[in-house]
């Protein structure tokens, strides 16, 4: 039942960090896999982890570019293993789990970052059912799978947490982002769910609903190129609080008066929705043919 009580202690924690910077994280020493990790906000949380002091798994199916993170982590001082591996691939993220538990033990934390965003209408998904198929493969069942080989080891430790990177529109259901924003969805009621069953394990579960995050995701949506959006940094800096603090939810004022407003006013809100997403027509990536589609799992 010590949980009840982890909201204030990261709270006095945090500030005893500002009366005495030199207090550890506990992040310290633990071991922290990451996944999406070969660029991106991935990248960053590794760089925030290493520095730190915490012991890094990364994960990213380009080998190359996950040596190339690696080093800059080595450079930092930390600890740092890589696997390439596609999370949408079962029997490999199996033995990569499997090679991850010889070699290095008990995963501490986990992130689940690596992700597929399609923005797409309707009008143009009728015949393209593919689009939902991929985006829960690696958006919900590579994270779940994850999620269940490592849990037995955290239960067992009594000690354990999973940040998942999930979307602001789990709140804001944007329009065109129907197989995006289902598969984050259910990634976000899955921990919810499973972080009941674990709570007497004092293994927790983050859903980090993130805004518009300047990455190559948003790249191929041409209204997004100038829009507000989030630094990689701050992105993980948020995952690296969510580490720390292990709160069940966290978010951005904006997506939580979006929430109240679906909920207390759901017509308007469609209304509302509606309007806006008339006046964003679809990007030209998103009416070209899949073989053009830029959207691409980290």
């Amino acid at each position: 039942m010590s949980l009840l009580f982890q909201t204030p202690r990261a709270l006095v924690r945090r500030a005893q960090r500002l009366v005495q910077p030199s207090t550890p994280s506990p992040l310290a020493g633990r071991t922290v896999l990451i996944t999406g990790a070969s660029s991106g906000i991935g990248e960053a949380t590794a760089y925030a982890v290493a520095r730190l002091g915490g012991r890094i798994i990364l994960i990213a199916r380009r080998e190359d570019e996950l040596a190339r993170v690696a080093g800059a982590v080595a450079s930092l001082g930390a600890e740092v293993a890589t696997f390439a591996v596609d999370l949408t691939d079962g029997n490999a993220v199996d033995a990569t789990l499997a090679e991850i538990t010889a070699q290095h033990g008990t995963v501490d934390y986990l992130v689940n970052n690596a992700g597929r965003s399609i923005r797409r209408s309707l009008d143009l998904s009728y015949d393209r059912m593919h689009d939902f198929e991929r985006t829960m493969a690696i958006n919900y069942f590579g994270p779940v799978r994850l999620i269940l080989g490592v849990l037995p080891g955290m239960r067992a430790q009594r000690f354990g947490h999973v940040v998942n990177v999930v979307t602001w529109g789990v709140q804001m259901k944007a329009p065109k982002f129907a197989a995006y924003i289902a598969s984050k969805t259910a990634l976000d009621t899955f921990s919810r769910i499973a972080g009941r069953e674990t709570f007497g394990d004092n293994v927790t579960f983050t859903n980090l609903r993130l805004p518009l995050v300047r990455t190559g995701m948003i790249t191929a949506t041409e209204a997004y190129r100038n829009a507000p959006a989030m630094t990689v940094e701050a992105a993980a800096a948020k995952i690296v609080r969510a580490l720390e603090d292990r709160p069940i939810t966290s978010s951005v004022p904006v997506a939580v008066v979006g929430e109240i407003a679906n909920f207390a006013l759901p017509r308007l809100s469609d209304a509302v929705a509606w309007l806006g997403s008339s006046r964003v027509p679809d990007s030209r990536a998103a009416r070209a043919s899949a073989a053009t589609e830029p959207a691409s799992a980290r």
